[in-house]
């Protein structure tokens, strides 16, 4: 049996802790097939983004178009979306699929992502169609304290500095969910729980001189929900 698709729309981590590489990592680990769209190049390590190149709407939109087109994603996820007229693009394209959006405006280490002009898209036009939206706490006053389908995002309870990749992993565990069929609330709780298990995996890891990344090594025990 064919696994579902699960798209990710979202920038590179060159470190290789966030972004497009958590969220295939995350897929592959809880069994959907993960596709992407690149809409921006980081250069960026474990202590903070360096520089980010926005790939042009038009490149984007063919990279959406392309999957949409051939895969038929049951859920897509956002990311870094880079632009105001990426995140308009991705709302018009994207409304009637399960819509996870993370909307990376600020860092965990409290760098500012996104402009004012892609925080107010966002407000604006992406999450009044998204099937929920997972902001940090940050994040979360930046738009405004949105109400409806919101999970706010605070990294779990377990003690370490090795949280980069974390609102991600999060986000993308509870698409992955959520494509197999899960209820929100079952697909949160179960986002929840890997994102605590790879956490406790990586707490102690000693990769990098800033913020380390979670872990995205996962082998399923047998008879483990996915």
């Amino acid at each position: 049996m064919s696994p579902p698709v699960v798209l990710t729309i979202a920038g590179t981590d060159s470190s290789g802790g966030a972004g497009i590489a958590a969220d295939l990592a995350t897929f592959a680990a809880l069994g959907v097939h993960g596709a992407c769209v690149v809409t921006a190049v980081t250069a960026q390590d474990t202590t903070g983004v360096r520089a980010i190149h926005p790939v042009p709407v038009a490149v984007v939109a063919a990279q959406l178009d392309a999957v949409l087109e051939d895969l038929a994603p049951v859920a897509v996820k956002t990311g870094m979306l880079a632009t105001p007229e990426v995140v308009r693009l991705v709302a018009e394209r994207c409304a009637d699929r399960l819509l996870v959006v993370d909307p990376v405006i600020v860092a965990t280490s409290g760098a500012v992502l996104a402009p004012a002009e892609v925080v107010a898209a966002y407000r604006d036009v992406l999450l009044p169609v998204a099937t929920v939206a997972t902001p940090n706490e940050e994040e979360f006053e930046a738009l405004g304290r949105p109400g409806g389908r919101v999970l706010v995002t605070r990294g779990g309870d377990i003690a370490t500095t090795n949280d980069h990749g974390t609102g991600c992993t999060h986000s993308a565990a509870l698409a992955a969910h959520l494509a197999h069929g899960a209820d929100l609330a079952t697909a949160a709780a179960r986002a929840d729980a890997f994102v605590a298990r790879q956490l406790q995996l990586s707490k102690d890891w000693t990769l990098g001189r800033g913020r380390g990344p979670v872990a995205h090594l996962h082998t399923p025990t047998e008879g483990e929900p996915r």
